[in-house]
């Protein structure tokens, strides 16, 4: 029997279509509204989950650790501490978007950044845990996530495999018995070129027990959909209405139309990996008429040599197999035909 994994009632295997999750982040801009309507949003363009980050820029940092100083970030010259106040999802926000995205037919979820998050979350009932690539070896959270026994994605950038293997461990001995890891690549935006896919079916062999995904911060759904073709199963990516209105991560975020095109795309890409086929498949086999065959095109008397000018390979595919052809030119009929004639062995 296959892996599968349960997410709140649908169950999420090799063999199953590509879960796709929209993640807020800080893209409501800290405005309640706008953070409904992304719920909306979502919920149109056919995602079927949407995240969110249960932090404060308190239980994050402390005012004066770290002015980002990288020029190529997108968030040069940003205190740490004010760059989490701006991005964070007021608490007493989750439960009216909670509800909104239930209501929609979304499963919401989030992203816990420290234990006290997690009796938060516990307290709305959240469904499953999201590990973030930044907190995937912060092994008090590990442990306090997986002791809940609800399924538990983790990101894996900034990661050595060893780490992920250390964190797995963790997870698994403190009661997480059903785990997604998502390949990442945690730069803001990544690149086509350092997102490295073929790690997925690696992971895989690593991880038999764990369902393998993508947390993409490319622009575009390529990466995701070519994720999907090497085993990818979950495929989350960040979400906003406009990327013109602005945000903490609006520049490596889909708008809806995109989000739909990643929904539509990556069921494609799945659907269309089947199985091995060596044969004639039965869809085919109407279309075999439209291959080509020996042909009569022009009369021919009995006892004349067949030439290139009164026999032809042509279309349809009703006659003999062209391989014949060769040796049919130069010899000589046993009967008369008639120009459109296919030849029949």
């Amino acid at each position: 029997m296959s892996l599968q994994i349960n997410i709140n009632g649908r169950l999420l295997g090799k063999d199953t279509k590509p879960f796709v999750i929209a993640e807020m982040s800080g893209n409501h801009n800290q405005s309640l509204d706008r953070a409904l309507e992304i719920v909306q949003a979502a919920a149109r363009s056919g995602a079927h989950a949407l995240k969110l980050q249960t932090y404060t820029a308190d239980t994050m940092t402390v005012q004066g650790a770290l002015t980002i100083s990288d020029p190529n970030s997108l968030w040069y010259g940003r205190e740490l501490y004010d760059l989490y106040k701006e991005a964070y999802t007021p608490w007493e926000w989750h439960k009216p978007i909670f509800e909104l995205a239930t209501k929609l037919g979304l499963v919401c979820f989030s992203s816990p950044f420290d234990e006290t998050a997690v009796d938060f979350l516990e307290e709305l009932n959240v469904p499953f845990y999201k590990i973030a690539s930044f907190e995937n070896t912060h092994h008090p959270l590990l442990k306090k996530v997986a002791r809940t026994g609800k399924p538990v994605i983790m990101s894996t950038g900034v990661s050595s495999i060893a780490d992920i293997v250390e964190s797995v461990q963790v997870l698994r001995e403190n009661g997480c018995k059903e785990l997604v890891l998502l390949k990442c690549t945690s730069s803001y935006p990544s690149t086509p070129e350092n997102t490295n896919l073929y790690t997925i079916p690696v992971l895989q062999e690593i991880f038999p027990d764990c369902l393998i995904g993508l947390s993409d911060h490319t622009m575009g759904v390529g990466a995701a959909v070519a994720a999907v073709a090497l085993g990818a199963r979950v495929v989350e990516k960040h979400f906003t209405l406009s990327r013109a209105e602005g945000g903490v991560d609006s520049a490596f975020s889909l708008e809806p139309s995109e989000l739909k095109m990643l929904v539509e795309e990556t069921e494609r890409a799945f659907l269309s990996l089947g199985g091995v086929q060596l044969n004639v498949q039965e869809a085919e086999k109407k279309s075999l008429l439209f291959k080509r065959s020996i042909y009569v095109v022009e009369n021919i008397e009995e006892g004349e040599v067949f030439t290139e000018k009164n026999i032809r390979v042509i279309r349809p595919g009703d006659g003999m197999h062209p391989k014949y052809y060769e040796g049919l030119v130069g010899t000589h009929t046993k009967e008369a035909y008639k120009k459109g004639t296919p030849l029949k062995l």
